[in-house]
């Protein structure tokens, strides 16, 4: 790695075996940084060095490092000193244990660091360890001293390198107990399987396709301001709560935005859009609907579902029979009706015509009688 600058040269430990490794960092910081300025004229601020007893500014090289006794004494330590105490991990990678990776707690992980074979010697040595740490399955628990103070590692394979985690001691670990919530609360299944419906929504990401978002948004602001544009307005957006009122509907309600997120369909949605394709040719009167009291349907574009389009259409056949079949009685009993008007209209006519008969036959003896 002849771009990468070591910070530290030493060697290995593996038994009885040296293995010569230069350690470079791991990581790097992408963060954006600003200065410090004047408000008024827009000068740097600056810090300086200054000597309490002689009231003036020092260089670097006349600085050194003192520790402070409790009553204020300062005892001067130099770098000489430090590099002379009998550390074995002064200048070695002391591993003295293999362990599985999982009896290491992440909170322990601090720094990390890649370990280079330091010349061509090494090589041999440096896969072998390697090697037999991907084999094993395992870490290698390590202590080392640097920047002034001993530490502990974890050592890894990571790709064909050999990586070194900076580890916290154990008594550097803050207990928990302060922390935990009341353990009076109480979780009720169905809220654990909207939980795991939301989790399974949510799914992996690949990690290598996350980026700092803010960042970007920094390096636009800037930008912007350089060219002697007007920062562009934020969005407005809704601002998460820190207090969740409903719980089980907060949940609903992300299951629902995951799958919308990642253009999945719920199986009510399916429902909403298979009904309105069969009722798209037909006229459908609207009915209320019955909403449940915990919470209602969701719908789409105003359309109903399949089972109450086709509910309707049925509702509307029954009435239109119910009609027809009302109509065709009426009009028979209608039919009826006028019959029997028309049958004693002649039965009266009849009547009056036998009677004007029989009137006649009895006044014509009468007249020849009398003749």
């Amino acid at each position: 790695m002849p771009h990468v600058r070591s910070i530290w040269n030493g060697a290995i430990s593996f038994g009885l075996v040296s293995i010569p490794i230069k350690v470079v960092n791991a990581t790097e910081s992408h963060s954006i940084s600003f200065r410090q300025v004047h408000l008024d004229d827009g000068g740097r601020i600056r810090y300086r060095k200054f000597c309490e007893l002689e009231d003036r500014e020092v260089t670097t090289g006349e600085i050194g490092k003192a520790y402070e006794d409790a009553d204020g004494t300062l005892i001067p330590v130099t770098d000489e000193e430090l590099a002379a105490l009998p550390i074995p991990t002064a200048r070695t990678i002391e591993i003295v244990a293999f362990v599985p990776a999982e009896r290491i707690d992440p909170l322990q992980m601090d720094t990390a660091y890649y370990l280079a074979a330091n010349g061509v010697p090494a090589t041999k040595p440096y896969v072998l360890l390697r090697e037999a740490l991907k084999r094993s399955q395992k870490v290698a628990v390590a202590k080392f001293a640097l920047r002034g103070r001993e530490r502990l590692g974890m050592l890894r394979v990571v790709d064909d390198v050999i990586a070194m985690h900076g580890l916290l001691w154990p008594d550097e670990i803050r207990s928990t107990e302060e922390v935990a919530p009341d353990a009076s609360v109480t979780v009720r299944d169905k809220e654990l399987d909207l939980a795991d419906a939301l989790m399974d929504t949510l799914g992996e990401v690949e990690l290598t396709e996350l980026h700092d978002d803010y960042r970007e948004a920094v390096e636009e602001l800037i930008s912007a301001k350089a060219s002697g544009e007007l920062p562009a307005a934020p969005p407005a957006g809704e601002r998460a709560g820190g207090k969740v009122l409903d719980l089980m509907a907060a949940l609903e309600k992300s299951v629902r935005a995951a799958k919308a997120s990642r253009g999945e369909e719920t199986g009510e949605e399916k429902g909403e859009e298979a009904g309105a394709r069969a009722g798209e040719s037909a006229e459908v009167t609207p009915l209320p609907a019955r909403r449940s009291a915990r919470t209602a349907p969701k719908e789409v574009g105003g359309k109903k579902s399949t089972s109450t389009a086709r509910k309707t259409a049925a509702k509307k056949t029954v009435a239109k029979s119910t009609a027809k079949a009302t109509g065709q009685a009426a009009g028979k009993a209608a039919a009826t009706k006028s019959t029997a008007k028309k049958t004693a209209a002649k039965k009266t006519t009849a009547k009056k015509a036998t009677g004007k008969k029989t009137a006649a036959k009895k006044a014509t003896p009468r007249g020849r009688a009398s003749a």
